[in-house]
């Protein structure tokens, strides 16, 4: 048994390294990598069957993957670290709220291991793109949630979705049990010769109230429970 630690962003990622960190604080397990080997956000549950993945060990418990988040889930529960305690993925650079659980690599990877009953947490830091973001405070909120939700019955057929605020060290936020909301994200593109550029404001998306979109944006820890 161990946990498997996976992301959309990379294996060499930063948010991956602040996630090993908030593990390390809650628990001796020594994780496991299995996480692509190049950055594939936004690349929603797509899974590769018409070519060969390679992997590099890079050591005993590190497995770069040349393929998908999903691709990297299903590895790791058929070879690379079958029956893990946990499946956990992120720290994404950027949230996943809402509708985002659609699109998202980060929260694929987990969405597959829930389909084979793993328990599994989705974990983004949400971005204010006006200031930078401090992986220290990301840590300290990443361990408070991990230490939450780790020790709660595990409900078959679910897995946890978590967005941080992008707050100050010296900020508290809380954690916030909530839905995620339906609202479409902006749709907006820029027209460039031939070719259209998306431009949509993340920012500018719909606040529907009690929604994970509304807590993270209001500056607390939003927490949804995604049923598969």
């Amino acid at each position: 048994m161990a946990i498997v630690l996976t992301n959309d962003d990379g294996i060499d990622a930063p948010g991956i390294l602040t996630l090993l960190h908030a593990v390390k604080q809650i628990t001796t397990e020594i994780p496991v990598f299995v996480a692509p080997t190049e950055q594939l956000s936004g690349c929603g549950h797509q899974v590769t069957t018409h070519r060969p993945i390679p992997i590099d060990r890079r050591s005993e418990y590190e497995f770069a993957v040349g393929g998908t988040p999903a691709d990297c889930t299903r590895l790791a529960l058929s070879h690379l670290c079958p029956n893990p305690r946990w499946v956990l993925s992120g720290i994404n650079a950027g949230g996943n709220m809402g509708v985002d659980e659609y699109i998202s690599g980060t929260v694929a990877a987990v969405r597959e291991a829930a389909f084979h009953g793993i328990p599994a947490i989705a974990l983004s830091q949400y971005r204010n793109r006006r200031k930078p973001l401090n992986w220290e405070t990301t840590m300290r909120l990443g361990t408070k949630v991990l230490d939450k939700l780790m020790s709660e019955p595990h409900e078959p057929g679910t897995f946890w979705n978590v967005n941080f605020p992008h707050c100050e060290p010296e900020d508290d936020p809380e954690i916030v049990f909530c839905q995620p909301s339906n609202c479409p994200l902006p749709i907006e593109f820029r027209l460039e010769g031939d070719a259209f550029v998306y431009v949509g404001n993340y920012q500018g998306r719909e606040r529907a109230p009690q929604t994970d979109v509304d807590v993270c944006f209001s500056g607390n820890i939003a927490v949804t429970k995604i049923h598969v």
